[in-house]
């Protein structure tokens, strides 16, 4: 072959490739994207989007990107071409269309820590599976005859140790009372036993490294979390291995104590599924509860008059009881503390302990005129919704008398969100993964208040305020002073 027939080829299978390529373009949908920015190749704008910022704002990334592009806008996160979502009609679309349009989609660093089992990364059947085991655990019925019981217990424990004119980390406290509660409820393990303290210490290793960067190198929090999580399964799988021993033997009447004993006797879960399983309930019990209630104490010391009315409401339940003879708290009294759920809404509608979820587009999706398309990224950021302007009256002032059917409190500006706006409130995610502790969480809330008001005034012993990194944590701590009082 000369060299006339070597040139004649290569252009001819050029041309051919040519209009090949103009074919498939030609073919390929053109999507209407919303405006943004793709940001530097790979990493795109992760950097800035997950720099630190206060939790009672969406942080000035967010803002000068809506600003820009308005509340639905393109982005490159996470290494992943993503649809970021502060609108709250958008971000309950995509809720209510879990498995049908949409899906979760953690980053693999989340399922490499917590485990490919863990029901926050689970989708589908399986995922609907370990829901139902959640469910049926946390029931209403169990609600009400064995955890409210529990949970006053757990409060007390971690109370009762609180010195007069003492100072130290709320936060702490806060964890150690709802690790110690899932402890209890998950394993069967008591509050203050050498085992219990073994365990939580590995576990803040671990939590460290799930709120760290992934970066697998020795010396790494990523790397150390890992390791802990070993050590924390090897104990899970021993009080595994014990519990089928004493179920084999007939001595199984700690099955309906805990969930561990539960799953056993109700499930078919693998070794692994339910060592994957628990973590992740340990996880999700412990690190949202704490954080919702340490955030409660940092913004009920800066309102005074939201303290006093609490304290009148808990007053009144505290005296119905002396009558009556009873010193438990009882569901009903629960369902009397009207105000604290005020309380418990507006802590978690200011302070979003869940800033934003992670989700991917399962077909072509268009919303107002915008494309999303199949296999991108989507993240609904339930906090621009709790903070946006549009929705909540003053959103970055803490007000829980804007949860009252009627309009009062120390401000006459003070107004019930419409029912509107009670569809936007998602503190604990919507849809068909809407979190399965939501009551527990607020159970948890509402009873630690309730004895906290009753015995304790507070106040910040140096400055400190919560962070998103992007999970929400006090820089300090939050260290306060505490005295002890009596108003019963």
């Amino acid at each position: 072959m000369d060299d006339s027939e070597i040139i004649l080829l290569l252009v001819s299978s050029i041309l051919s490739l040519f209009f090949i390529f103009i074919f498939f373009r030609r073919k390929q949908r053109r999507y209407n994207l919303p405006p943004g920015n793709m940001g530097w190749p790979f990493i795109g704008e992760t950097i800035g989007y997950l720099r630190p910022y206060s939790a009672t704002t969406i942080g000035e990334f967010m803002e000068n990107h809506v600003s820009r592009y308005g509340k639905i806008y393109k982005s490159n996160l996470f290494g992943e071409p993503t649809i970021v979502s502060t609108d709250a009609g958008l971000n309950r679309f995509i809720l209510q269309n879990e498995g049908k349009l949409f899906e979760c989609s953690y980053p693999r660093s989340i399922g490499g820590i917590l485990g490919k089992w863990s029901m926050l990364v689970l989708v589908g059947d399986m995922h609907r599976d370990m829901r139902t085991i959640s469910l049926n655990f946390l029931s209403h019925a169990r609600l009400r005859t064995h955890l409210l019981r529990e949970v006053e217990r757990h409060t007390l424990f971690v109370l009762n140790s609180w010195k007069d004119n003492s100072v130290f980390s709320a936060q702490d406290e806060a964890k150690k009372f709802t690790f110690n509660l899932m402890a209890k409820h998950i394993m069967s393990m008591d509050p203050g036993k050498l085992e219990t303290e073994q365990l939580k210490k590995e576990y803040v290793t671990f939590m460290k490294g799930v709120v760290s960067a992934p970066i697998n190198l020795p010396g790494s929090a990523y790397r150390k979390a890992l390791k802990s999580r070993s050590t924390i399964l090897i104990h899970i799988e021993r009080k595994m291995k014990e519990r089928i021993i004493i179920m084999k033997e007939g001595r199984d009447d700690m099955e309906q104590d805990d969930l561990l004993g539960w799953v056993l006797k109700h499930s078919t879960l693998s070794t692994e599924q339910i060592l994957d399983l628990i973590l992740s309930l340990l996880f999700a019990g412990h690190e949202t509860s704490s954080v919702s209630i340490a955030l409660s104490i940092y913004f009920l010391q800066s309102c005074p008059e939201a303290i006093q009315q609490l304290q009148e409401e808990h007053l009144e339940i505290t005296r119905a009881k002396k009558k009556s003879g009873e010193i438990e708290l009882k569901w009903e009294d629960y369902k009397k503390m009207e105000f604290t759920q005020c309380v418990i809404s507006e802590t978690l509608r200011l302070g979003n302990v869940v800033r934003f979820l992670h989700r991917k587009a399962l077909k072509d999706v268009q919303y107002k005129g915008y494309d999303i398309p199949c296999g991108w990224k989507v993240l609904p950021v339930i906090s621009a919704v709790h903070l946006d302007p549009s929705l909540f009256e003053h959103p970055q002032h803490f007000n829980p008398w804007r949860w009252q059917q009627t309009s009062h409190g120390p401000s006459s500006s003070s107004s019930c969100p419409s029912m509107n706006t009670n569809n936007q409130f998602m503190p604990f995610g919507g849809g068909p993964r809407l979190c399965t502790g939501s009551e527990l969480a607020k159970l948890e809330m509402a009873v630690f208040i309730h004895h906290l008001v009753l015995n304790f005034h507070w106040e910040l012993a140096e400055p400190d305020q919560a962070y998103a990194f992007p999970f929400v944590d006090f820089r300090k701590g939050l260290p306060i002073r505490v005295q002890r009082q009596s108003l019963i």
